[in-house]
């Protein structure tokens, strides 16, 4: 009985993904603190990882520095091979993943924002693309953008925002608003009125507070009524839907109110508060649909201004 030999495909000679993956990220970000980011472990692992690599081909692939890492003539060669390689892996496999997935798009803003500005708005997005999903991250956390998994962040402050494309949306106006029931009229009402606060997720001397508010007015501090303190900006805004007193709020997040009537501004001074910005991500190419979303944001932001 003769004996048979199976000659099968020669074994790849590879080092371990893992160092691979963590290469190019680095390379890519000119950063192990990055590619951390990215990978979602430590800056030590990266290390690791990549000193694997370079025992494994007896190359030095990086010149490292305190702040920064720069490749080697060898690990210039080698990048550009693994970014098409890896490109051609994403690539492929969104397209083998669409194909049974809806559509999803995923926007992160303030708990008020989303509240008061996005949400009355989803139902009109809906009737444009039905086909597409929206995940929305709501949080009041002065959160990290690098590492966090969105498609679009609408963030509120002057910027700038360092490795994201930012654009510029809306500019806020913040002025004097209460229940038209209070019969508030004129700056009288600040001696018999409370004026209710709420307290921002970040102090600043830019903040649009009614300290500010009574320093642009003229007015004294000393000659109010009372005050009310809330933790979250959505519950001031019901506050002062409810009739609790006058407050100091953003008009673009009370126009809905407004324009019913339960809300009105019966005096001025308004004062600027900070910018509306649209944040997509440096590097990563938005998808026909994160475009679709975006492009509809802007309409609403313009529509809205």
């Amino acid at each position: 009985m003769k004996s048979s030999v199976f000659i099968g495909w020669p074994m790849r000679r590879l080092p371990p993904l893992s160092s691979l993956r963590a290469f190019e990220a680095a390379a890519r970000h000119g950063s192990f603190k990055q590619a951390a980011h990215e990978l979602a472990v430590t800056p030590t692992a990266i290390s690791h990882r990549v000193r694997a690599l370079e025992e494994y081909t007896q190359l030095q692939l990086f010149v490292r520095t305190v702040r920064q890492v720069t490749l080697t003539e060898a690990g210039s060669v080698l990048y550009p091979v693994l970014k098409q390689g890896f490109d051609a892996f994403e690539t492929v496999l969104q397209q083998l993943t669409q194909a049974s997935q809806r559509k999803r798009v995923t926007i992160t803003a303030t708990h008020a924002f989303t509240a008061k500005w996005l949400m009355p708005r989803i139902s009109r997005f809906h009737a444009l693309h039905p086909d597409i999903d929206l995940q929305i991250q709501a949080s009041d956390r002065a959160i990290e953008l690098t590492g966090q998994t969105f498609d679009i962040a609408l963030r509120y402050g002057r910027g700038p925002y360092p490795g994201f494309n930012a654009q510029a949306m809306l500019t806020d106006e913040y002025a004097p608003v209460s229940n038209p029931l209070l019969q508030v009229r004129d700056l009288s009402a600040l001696g018999s009125v409370p004026l209710i606060h709420f307290e921002w997720a970040r102090e600043s001397a830019d903040n649009p507070t009614w300290q500010k508010w009574l320093d642009q007015a003229g007015l004294s501090r000393t000659a109010l009524h009372g005050q009310l303190r809330y933790s979250d900006e959505g519950h001031a805004i019901q506050a002062a839907v409810a009739g609790q007193g006058i407050a100091l709020l953003s008009l673009a997040l009370v126009a809905e109110e407004l324009a019913a009537g339960h809300l009105i501004q019966p005096f001025g001074p308004s004062i600027t508060g900070y910018t509306y910005h649209l944040l997509t991500q440096v590097g990563k190419e938005p998808s026909v649909w994160v475009q679709d979303v975006a492009d509809w944001l802007r309409g609403e932001f313009e529509a809205s201004g």
